[in-house]
């Protein structure tokens, strides 16, 4: 008896995750504005693609950057059960290739958390770039055999120069958006992270806000919607890329003082949306998150209002999947 109430609970449950995870809104046709695509540009103008989630390709023709580094996608089964995952040298091997990572500098995680950092080594291991990070990073990093002279324990404020780009890594926060406001997957990562390894192994390990500094422009990357640890007013940016996962449950309050610590503060021309997609698909199937884990459409309401209310020459952006984006470019009448 007591067999098949629990059977019967956990048949329920699965269903209303299920119908949950179904709900989701659409992608903004036509509430923001479409990119600048690198064509529209000069030749040597500073492209950013977007690869999913928070993962960012820059690249200035000379030097790429990669913000992030997270190809291999568990599923939903494997993360709601916490089933040991690896990496997919597959979709990582495709994605090196087909966006042409021939140049990368540097790769820099916004944190450890599996859908920012989980492929930072297998990429390394593929390259001659430098891991960038947290003792968290450098742990996975580790894990993954990436010899240590590609290797950087960053400190905070410090800069790194990388051919034309200067970086700057400054303490954050992220989104408390786990169970009672806690930080889902907090705390550090203590030793070489091996896979396979379920994605709770992935601990946060310390948030950054990323300074992307060019001769053609700043760009302020916030890879989780929290705050950085101290405001941004000295810290003059052309564009701000915003991680708007789980944002819209936070209130109001929350993500109008949210904007004017990113947006307002650095006095941004430019404002992109990231983390709104659904990081459990397939790499390149790009669909918006499940309604109950943060409304991109409501998200889009209220960034349209506080920008015509604090920050009326500001436009609001979305990102398109997969392709090069002169982000410092103002668009004109034939662009």
């Amino acid at each position: 008896m007591a067999a098949g109430i629990i059977a019967a609970t956990l048949a329920v449950a699965a269903t209303a995750m299920i119908l949950l995870w179904r709900d989701r809104p659409e992608l903004l046709s036509g509430e923001w504005e479409a990119p600048v695509p690198a064509a529209a540009a000069a030749a040597d103008s500073v492209t950013v693609t977007w690869l999913g989630v928070t993962t960012l390709l820059f690249d200035d023709g000379e030097t790429q950057i990669l913000i992030d580094g997270f190809f291999s996608r568990p599923s939903l089964a494997d993360i709601l059960l916490d089933r040991p995952v690896v990496n997919d040298a597959a979709t990582i091997n495709y994605a090196l290739n087909e966006y042409g990572m021939r140049r990368l500098a540097a790769i820099i995680p916004t944190h450890s958390h599996f859908d920012h950092a989980m492929d930072v080594g297998s990429i390394a291991n593929r390259s001659s770039a430098s891991i960038l990070g947290s003792a968290s990073t450098i742990a996975i990093a580790r894990g993954a055999g990436v010899p240590e002279d590609q290797i950087t324990l960053v400190s905070d404020g410090e800069r790194y120069t990388f051919g034309r780009f200067d970086i700057t890594l400054l303490p954050s926060t992220h989104a408390p958006i786990g169970w009672r406001a806690a930080v889902p997957f907090a705390g550090r990562i203590e030793a070489p992270l091996k896979m396979p390894q379920p994605v709770s192994a992935f601990r946060e390990g310390g948030s950054y806000t990323i300074v992307v500094g060019h001769p053609e422009g700043t760009a302020v990357v916030q890879g989780s919607a929290g705050f950085p640890d101290k405001a941004l007013a000295d810290v003059p940016a052309d564009v701000v890329l915003l991680g708007v996962g789980g944002l819209e449950t936070l209130g109001r309050d929350y993500i109008t003082r949210y904007w004017q610590t990113l947006v307002t503060a650095t006095g941004a021309h430019t404002v992109y949306p990231l983390h709104f997609d659904d990081f459990t698909r397939p790499f390149g199937e790009i669909v918006a998150a499940p309604r109950f884990l943060g409304d991109l459409e409501a998200t889009a309401r209220l960034f349209t209002d506080l920008r015509d209310r604090w920050d009326t020459n500001t436009r609001l952006v979305l990102p398109a999947f997969g392709v090069p984006m002169a982000i410092y470019v103002q668009p004109g009448p034939d662009t």
